[in-house]
C-alpha cells in the first residue's frame, strides 16, 4: 500500500512540474480566488466591529418635563423594557443629569458661573434607550409617541448617528454581495483553468494510459495521480496566497486602528491563525480536486 501511495503521489508531482508555465498560470488564478476569499473574510470581521461600534453610540432619548412625577416615568420605563425589541433602558433623573452636566464642563468657568447663578435645576429627567437591532428603533419610537405619555414628555429624539448606521448597512450589504460573487467568479475561473490543465496533462499522457490500460493497471492508479496534480495546485496556491496577505494585514492594522481603535487586526490573524489556514487549505483543495475529478470524469471515463 505504501509503495502503491508514493507511486501515485510520484506520477502526481511529476504530472503538475512538466508544464511549468501551465502550472504557474493556474497557480496565479488560484491564488488570486484564495486571495479575494480571505480579503472577504477580513472585511467581514471590520464591518462586524465597525456596525457594533456605530449602534452602541446610537440610542433614543426621552426627555420629560422637569416637574414630571418619578413614578410615572419609572412606570414608562418598565413597559418600554417589556417590548422584545429593547437592549436596554437607562433612567437619568434631573439630579444625576446636572452632575453629569457639571462633571463635563468642569473645564469651562463661563458655564460654572451661570450654573450657580441659576437657583433650580435646568435640566429634565430623562430615558436612554437602546434597541437589539438598528432597525427596530423606529417601532420603540412608535410606543413611544402614546397620547397618554404626550403630556409628560418634552421630546423624544433619535441620535443623528441613526441615519449614518443606515446608510453603513446599506453599504456593508452591497459590498459583501460584491465580494461574494467575486469569489465565485474566480472560483469558477479556477476551476476552469485547472480542468484544462489536467485535461492536458491527461492528454498528453494518453499513450502511457493505454499502455496501463492493456497491462491492467487499477483504476485508482491511473487516476490518482490526477487528483494528486489537484490537491497539489490547492496546496501550494492556498501558502502562497498567506504568504502575500500576512504582510499586507500587518502593515495595514495599523492605520485600521486609527478609524477603529477596538479592533486589532493582527491579533485577530494571530488569534484564528490555525482556522484561516484551514480554510484556506479546504477551499484550495477543494478548487482542485473538484477540478480535477471533472477532467478525470470527462476524459479518462473513470
Amino acid at each position: 500500500m505504501a509503495t502503491f501511495l508514493s507511486r501515485i503521489f510520484k506520477y502526481g508531482w511529476q504530472s503538475f512540474s512538466r508544464g511549468k508555465w501551465l502550472s504557474v498560470a493556474t497557480l496565479v488564478v488560484i491564488v488570486l480566488a484564495l486571495v479575494v476569499f480571505e480579503s472577504l473574510i477580513v472585511f467581514t470581521v471590520i464591518t462586524k466591529t465597525s456596525l457594533s461600534l456605530l449602534q452602541d453610540k446610537i440610542d433614543i432619548s426621552v426627555y420629560f418635563k422637569p416637574k414630571t412625577n418619578e413614578d410615572a416615568i419609572l412606570k414608562i420605563k418598565k413597559a418600554i423594557e417589556a417590548l422584545p425589541e429593547t437592549a436596554s433602558v437607562e433612567y437619568v433623573s434631573r439630579e444625576k443629569a446636572l452632575a453629569l452636566f457639571k462633571e463635563t464642563h468642569k473645564n469651562d468657568v463661563a458655564i460654572s458661573q451661570a450654573l450657580q447663578e441659576l437657583n433650580d435645576n435646568p435640566l429634565s429627567p430623562v430615558l436612554n434607550i437602546k434597541a437589539q437591532k438598528p432597525d427596530q428603533y423606529a417601532m420603540i419610537a412608535e410606543e413611544l409617541e402614546r397620547e397618554s405619555w404626550q403630556s409628560i414628555t418634552q421630546k423624544i429624539t433619535y441620535r443623528q448617528n441613526q441615519t449614518i448606521i443606515d446608510r453603513l448597512s446599506k453599504i456593508i450589504d452591497i459590498t459583501n454581495r460584491v465580494g461574494l460573487i467575486l469569489t465565485i467568479l474566480l472560483t469558477l475561473t479556477a476551476i476552469v483553468i485547472t480542468f484544462n490543465t489536467v485535461s492536458l496533462a491527461i492528454y498528453s499522457n494518453r499513450e502511457e494510459i493505454g499502455i496501463m490500460r492493456l497491462v491492467g493497471a487499477p483504476n485508482s492508479l491511473i487516476s490518482g495521480p490526477y487528483m494528486v496534480e489537484g490537491i497539489i495546485y490547492g496546496v501550494i496556491g492556498a501558502i502562497i496566497s498567506l504568504l502575500l496577505f500576512w504582510p499586507a494585514v500587518y502593515w495595514g492594522a495599523p492605520y485600521l486602528k486609527y478609524f477603529l481603535t477596538d479592533l486589532d487586526l493582527r491579533a485577530y490573524f494571530s488569534t484564528h491563525f490555525l482556522s484561516l489556514i484551514g480554510y484556506q487549505l479546504i477551499f484550495g483543495i477543494a478548487l482542485g480536486v473538484i477540478s480535477s475529478n471533472f477532467a478525470i470524469q470527462k476524459y479518462l471515463k473513470i
